[in-house]
């Protein structure tokens, strides 16, 4: 038995960068609009060749080469999204032929916006069983191929992108420390994405309109603030640890008014609080690991301290989670 520790961190982008001059001529919106209400100034958008399960796998990588390991020593890979590239196989098991990982076994964790704590959390408890195995988790997603782009309320938010890590045994104490995950399906409709129109008409939704992601974003504002306000005061009770004695907070990178109101909440300074959703705009699942990479590659943790993960999610998900770096 024993804590799982992030061994590597890596990122995959698109090369495309859509600005918001650029959205501006698509739809009814503008620059101080949009950074006004978001805090975003651009965000990536995948093309061909881009697909979420090559985003991932680009992330996969770079954790590997971040970890010094070869996809020899993987496990399990799991991924977490919303945009797989089809409904079958699952885009870990797409992952897996594109890393050639073939001594592993592979599969998809939904949990929207929170994928990536829900993959973590499953990841640990098997590396609690058997300390030796090492997991690569990536949350990606290509959320370009689920906005409505005439929509301004939602087409402006979302980017594309994937993030991953390697976890595997802890050591010096160093790795997982405690988690709260939670979840509500009673309010799924203030943000949701329809399927395809079902092919079996007595199943088929009279209301159908496309497959694009629907938020009811007021609403959305109000229980995300509050509830990764409370996961966080949980996880920190649960661990025995203060908010002063955190050195990084990695939250979902939503919007930079739920980030900033989080942060006031919980009495963080804004050096506490990792923001980079001004570049990369809302990525779902992989917004965590991507902000998360970011910190380590710019040297914002040190060895032995604590850095803290919360996102809010369709769903409704949420949770939080605790590491010691």
């Amino acid at each position: 038995m024993g804590q799982a520790m992030i061994l590597g961190t890596g990122r995959g982008l698109p090369k495309r960068i859509l600005t918001n001059d650029d959205l501006a001529k698509i739809v009814d919106t503008s620059d101080e609009w949009i950074t006004t209400r978001t805090g975003i100034k651009q965000r990536r958008k995948a093309v061909a060749g881009e697909e979420t399960s090559q985003l991932a796998a680009e992330a996969g990588r770079d954790a590997l080469r971040d970890a010094g390991l070869s996809v020899d020593d993987l496990d399990m890979i799991i991924v977490a999204t919303v945009t797989a590239d089809m409904i079958m196989p699952s885009c870990a098991c797409l992952v897996q032929k594109h890393l050639g990982a073939q001594g592993c076994f592979a599969f998809d964790v939904n949990a929207a916006c929170s994928g990536f704590l829900y993959a973590c959390s499953v990841a640990e408890k098997y590396i609690q069983a058997d300390g030796s195995k090492k997991i690569l988790v990536i949350g990606a997603e290509t959320m370009s191929s689920r906005v409505d782009w005439q929509d301004r309320n939602t087409c402006v938010i979302f980017g594309d992108g994937a993030g991953a890590v390697i976890l595997g045994g802890g050591v010096d104490g160093r790795g997982f420390i405690a988690e709260t995950m939670f979840s509500d399906g009673d309010l799924y409709e203030l943000l949701y994405v329809d399927n395809a129109q079902s092919m079996n008409d007595d199943l088929q939704n009279p209301d159908y309109d496309g497959s694009y992601i629907r938020m009811a974003g007021r609403e959305v504002f109000k229980h995300a603030v509050r509830a990764m306000a409370q996961a966080v005061d949980a996880v920190l009770v649960k661990a025995g640890v203060s908010p002063e004695e955190l050195t990084l907070v990695i939250p979902h990178q939503a919007n930079i008014r739920i980030i900033n109101k989080l942060g006031a909440t919980l009495g963080l300074p804004p050096e506490k609080v990792y923001v980079n959703v001004d570049k990369y705009g809302n990525t779902s699942a992989a917004s965590i690991p991507l902000a998360l990479a970011e910190a380590s590659r710019e040297g914002r943790m040190q060895p032995g301290d604590y850095v803290l993960f919360c996102a809010f999610g369709g769903g409704f998900t949420w949770g939080a989670q605790l590491f010691r770096w």
